[in-house]
């Protein structure tokens, strides 16, 4: 008897820790899950492209598929890479503005700024790179998303047709995070494998397309820095 009774509370034991079925909120990001993602990301250095699959999405980032896209121009190659710096509200890191923004929930009344934000009209990036590293996707690459607004490259206009957007968590009024330089390193490499056509000398900052309308990612922005890790030694 003594063995049905261990066998009977073994059993239940196991029931009890085993996880029910519709427990589960596959919506949430559970500590096991980002641990792995972080371990995923870490294991990573500069120089080692993460694949970029067929429709433009890069294995190394975060997927929050953004509803501000649209198709490339059909006779539009992908040449050029853009560099950007944002912050909602200016100077404050960390909330869900800047998501909220991308995929189109922002509310304008929650700060002067997101009115402000708003009232650009709907934008979006391909990808995002927090202050502590983290890598969100939310346009594939191979679509065209609204990051540039009106701009010219080297006398070609309308840059988001044939460009690729990256947007930093930061200020124009302070120096941005060592490991976003590891990140956006990172996955320019795996840009610059997958799309020929923009090589390290078809980078380009914000400021640069948009003279006089933008200034990020300004001044604190290390392009020194960033050429190193992106190119050979």
């Amino acid at each position: 008897w003594m063995v049905a009774g261990t066998c009977i509370g073994l059993a239940l034991l196991i029931a009890f820790l085993w996880p029910r079925a519709g427990r589960v909120d596959s919506t949430k990001e559970y500590p096991s899950q980002r641990m792995k993602n972080d371990m995923r990301c870490s294991s990573v250095g500069v120089g080692t492209e993460l694949p970029i699959d067929a429709d433009g999405w890069y294995a190394g980032a975060e997927h929050r598929p953004s509803p501000h896209c649209d198709e490339r121009p059909a006779d539009a190659g992908i040449d050029l890479l853009v560099i950007h710096s944002i912050s909602l509200p200016p100077g404050e890191y960390g909330g869900h503005a800047v998501d909220d923004l991308f995929l189109g929930r922002l509310a304008p009344s929650g700060h002067p700024s997101y009115a402000i934000a708003c009232a650009a009209g709907p934008v979006s990036i391909h990808l995002l790179i927090r202050r502590d590293g983290q890598l969100i996707q939310y346009v594939p690459f191979n679509r065209r998303a609204w990051h540039a607004g009106r701009s010219s490259y080297q006398g070609r206009e309308r840059c988001n047709d044939f460009s690729i957007g990256i947007e930093l968590e930061g200020a124009e009024t302070e120096p941005f995070a060592p490991i976003q330089y590891q990140v956006l390193a990172r996955c320019t490499n795996a840009i610059l494998a997958r799309y020929p056509g923009i090589t390290p000398e078809r980078i380009a900052g914000h400021q640069e397309i948009a003279p006089g309308r933008k200034t990020d990612p300004g001044p604190w922005f290390d392009w020194g820095l960033y050429r190193r890790l992106i190119l050979p030694s």
